[in-house]
């Protein structure tokens, strides 16, 4: 069966993530995490692609970005992927592939959605028990997004600018975001789509997505199509 194509509009942002193969560690040292940082950077200035948020986990990647060209997050990844796993193969004199297949993805609605998908990349160490708060993990945007921390990956979302009127005030009011956990509801949303490669938000989002790409961007119902009755009369194109 072949692959479902990847949903990618143009302005419309995207929560990817890409998983080490089998789960296996794609990062294995310090200098790892710079690297994979700076060529990031890089590759998304090249691609077009404006990163808002990310989070470097032993075995896989969470990005949110958006970009001005549907096909720019598919080539932002592919260069960067290739490029990485040269690296690791060279300096860990390994062979083979280092990522589980394609990246998987969703397109996201701005609004309701983009900052709380933004919370739920910069939260991931939390959730995996590896620091209590997001500012003590330093390989996520969070201490650029929440404490101003220079970063050369960021580039500010819209709705995050909105949130104050200058920095300090931006940064404050998306601090107080973290005070409350995400809906265990929201985030297994936010799992369901990005695996399945579909959209996150709400049911008017979706219908104009499918519209504008002529595909289904939600799952379909579970189990086997209900049977329907032919009518009494024996006319199958009774209304």
């Amino acid at each position: 069966m072949p692959r479902r194509a990847r949903l990618a509009l143009a302005g419309v942002p995207l929560h990817l993530i890409q998983r080490g193969n089998n789960r296996q560690a794609c990062f294995f040292a310090d200098e790892d995490y710079r690297f994979y940082l700076d060529w990031l950077a890089e590759h998304a200035g090249k691609t077009g692609c404006r990163v808002h948020a990310y989070v470097l986990m032993t075995n896989h990647v969470h990005l949110l970005v958006s970009a001005d060209r549907a096909e720019a997050p598919g080539a932002l990844m592919k260069a960067l992927g290739q490029r990485y796993v040269q690296y690791v193969n060279r300096v860990y004199r390994r062979s083979g592939t280092l990522w589980e297949g394609r990246f998987r993805s969703c397109p996201i609605q701005e609004e309701d959605y983009l900052l709380a998908c933004q919370r739920y990349i910069e939260l991931n160490p939390v959730r995996a028990g590896m620091v209590e708060h997001p500012g003590e993990y330093r390989w996520s945007s969070y201490r650029a997004n929440g404490q101003g921390e220079d970063n050369a990956v960021i580039r500010s979302h819209s709705l995050y600018v909105a949130l104050g009127l200058d920095v300090a005030s931006r940064q404050a009011a998306y601090r107080e975001l973290f005070r409350y956990e995400l809906e265990p509801g929201l985030v297994d949303q936010i799992r369901r789509a990005t695996n399945g490669n579909y959209v996150l938000g709400a049911e008017c989002f979706a219908a104009d997505v499918a519209a504008t790409l002529g595909r289904r961007v939600l799952p379909g119902k579970s189990g086997r199509p209900r049977k329907v009755a032919a009518p009494e009369s024996g006319d199958l194109f009774v209304e």
